[in-house]
């Protein structure tokens, strides 16, 4: 059966769904009531599932991790993410945004280049990322260094970017299959929003 686990760490509470050491869901948000409404949306239909209050060692060390990641800290992780019920273009899409380094951020375009399909379509498959900051589609920006969107507000996006921040200087590409993911540091987008509003 699929476990569901939330905790509340430093006023944010992070959830994750899991069986065994595979992940189904993971959220975060201000409240209780948000986080476990983001991690029931994205169980697949009809799986049956338990809430536990203790979890497993292998949830709490996801929580811990999302935790880090969300304050900007390096992290490890090689996580078994359950992407079978996703179609294949959204298992491309995650697949890219995975490779997006603590530090720098890519656009719409860039992933739409690197996995194919529109700008817009990318944005959709962000929209409903069910492992956010696994896949971390707070990396994810306009091209033209705005914000774009993100599913629990543009203020917090742009906090952890701002704690990702790590002083970079210069663009560089990743290797997705035959093409390429072009990212550059958040201080870039940083720079580009202290001239205006996101």
């Amino acid at each position: 059966m699929i476990s569901l686990y939330v905790k509340n760490i430093e006023d944010v509470w992070f959830g994750i769904v899991c069986y065994e050491n595979k992940i189904f869901a993971t959220a975060f948000a201000f409240s209780e009531e948000d986080v476990l409404q983001s991690l029931l949306r994205n169980i697949p239909y009809d799986v049956p599932f338990q809430r536990f209050r203790k979890a497993s060692a292998f949830a709490e060390r996801v929580v811990v991790l999302l935790n880090d990641v969300y304050n900007g800290r390096e992290v490890s992780c090689s996580f078994s993410l359950a992407t079978n019920h996703l179609s294949s273009y959204a298992r491309k899409v995650i697949e890219t945004v995975s490779l997006v380094p603590l530090g720098y951020v890519t656009s719409y375009v860039s992933v739409a280049e690197a996995a194919g399909g529109s700008p817009r379509a990318v944005g959709r498959v962000m929209a409903l990322n069910p492992f956010p900051l696994i896949v971390p589609c707070h990396r994810v920006v306009r091209s033209d260094l705005k914000l774009g969107g993100y599913g629990s507000g543009l203020d917090v996006k742009l906090e952890i970017l701002r704690r990702e921040s790590r002083g970079y200087t210069a663009r560089r590409e990743i290797s997705v299959d035959s093409k390429k993911l072009s990212i550059f540091p958040v201080e870039f987008l940083l720079k580009r929003l202290e001239k205006g509003k996101y």
